[in-house]
């Protein structure tokens, strides 16, 4: 077991040394945007990817909006079940989050997809209305890329096919998000004219 442990630290270790930090920095500028524009942002996924996003929302509108000069209007897509197994018995799963985002989003919002294999058909089917819409589209996906980075406007994708290892590096990528509007003090005032 001690080489097993050995090799996934190690691959780990890859994964997130992977992740583009010119991206993510552009990244975090889009946040910051949002934040200082009052536009809502909208983070969803399936799975291990849904409970990151949820995670990421929380620490986001919580820990990140303690910090800044406002607070950060933020949602996740799959947290409301009651509206989620609606939609899904009554129309389809596919258009769990892109009915959510039809009553919601607006032209300018962000919306910011996690997926390891990037071709869920309900996430690709919210990242195509998002753009129709005019939404600015970001799409953390594993190293198959897939549908999702083909659609989204930024994409980070984890050199990694490892659902485990990936979802791993997409958390990290989130908690820096997170943590730099909570650490970085340029970040959590108001922009100067």
């Amino acid at each position: 077991m001690i080489n097993y442990f050995s090799e996934y630290i190690s691959l780990q270790q890859k994964a997130l040394e992977s992740i583009d930090k010119d991206t993510l920095a552009r990244l975090i500028g889009l946040f910051r945007s949002a934040l200082d524009e009052d536009r809502q942002i909208f983070v969803f996924g399936n799975g291990g990817s849904g409970n990151n996003a949820s995670h990421f929302v929380t620490d986001l509108g919580k820990s990140s909006s303690d910090k800044t000069h406002k607070r950060f209007r933020c949602m996740c897509l799959n947290d409301n079940t009651g509206w989620i197994t609606a939609i899904g018995n009554d129309y389809c799963f596919e258009d769990i989050f892109m009915r959510q985002l039809s009553n919601l989003a607006n032209p300018g919002d962000l919306l910011m997809a996690l997926s390891v294999s990037g071709n869920s058909p309900n996430m690709v089917k919210a990242m195509e209305w998002g753009k129709q819409q005019g939404m600015h589209t970001v799409a953390l996906v594993g190293g198959k890329k897939g549908k999702l980075a083909e659609l989204a406007d930024t994409v980070i994708a984890i050199d990694d096919t490892h659902y485990g290892r990936v979802e791993d590096a997409q958390m990290g990528i989130c908690h820096m998000i997170c943590y730099a509007f909570v650490e970085k003090a340029e970040l959590q005032g108001p922009r100067s004219s």
